[in-house]
């Protein structure tokens, strides 16, 4: 069973498209973009136990700190990057959203809404968020940088990143009313401006 925000990704991406996913985990989503888009996919992945499990997939995989950087990448290398729950794990946001749109025409990005109802009110009670997106407690989790969904706009309005498309899912359904409170997960794509 393929995640909601994978199928939304996969909705985005044209086929045949040259696609990066950086920090993809156990390769799952280039899988799929590769089964039903004849994707021409390639993953980032620091950890061994998930780039071995890109290989098993069948997913061409590099072992990288994205912290790092994208230097090996050439300008416009991909049609598309993608950065799946990750961006809030990443210490440098600016630069690698800034890398992204230089090594492709167009970006995807997938993060938990800090500003979701239920996030909220664990903060109100006086406890950090945990929850299905936000699976880890405060003092082992590899997040670093957590945003509500007007956090990420106002980036990329500084950034001069437009954003082409946003859904908002809480439990894999999509939100259509009031999303930054009622959303927990959400997915833009966006293009250089």
């Amino acid at each position: 069973m393929i995640r909601q925000d994978f199928k939304t990704i996969a909705d985005w991406v044209p086929v045949r498209a040259k696609v990066l996913d950086l920090g993809c985990g156990d390769g799952k989503l280039l899988k799929h973009l590769q089964d039903t888009k004849q994707a021409h996919a390639y993953g980032v992945e620091l950890s061994d136990a998930n780039v071995l499990a890109c290989v098993q997939n069948g997913v061409n995989v590099i072992q990288r700190d994205l912290e790092a950087g994208l230097s090996e990448f050439a300008n416009d290398s991909f049609d598309y990057v993608v950065l799946s729950q990750t961006l809030q794990a990443m210490h440098h946001t600016e630069a690698i959203l800034r890398e992204m749109l230089r090594v492709a025409h167009a970006g995807i990005v997938t993060f938990p809404n800090f500003g979701y109802w239920k996030n909220r009110l664990q903060v109100i009670r006086g406890h950090m968020p945990v929850s299905t997106d936000i699976p880890y407690q405060w003092y082992d989790t590899p997040n670093v940088h957590l945003c509500t969904m007007h956090d990420f706009e106002a980036l990329c309005a500084k950034l001069d990143i437009r954003i082409c498309e946003r859904v908002v899912m809480t439990a894999g359904k999509r939100v259509h009313f009031m999303q930054n409170l009622a959303g927990s997960l959400a997915v833009y794509r966006f293009e250089r401006n």
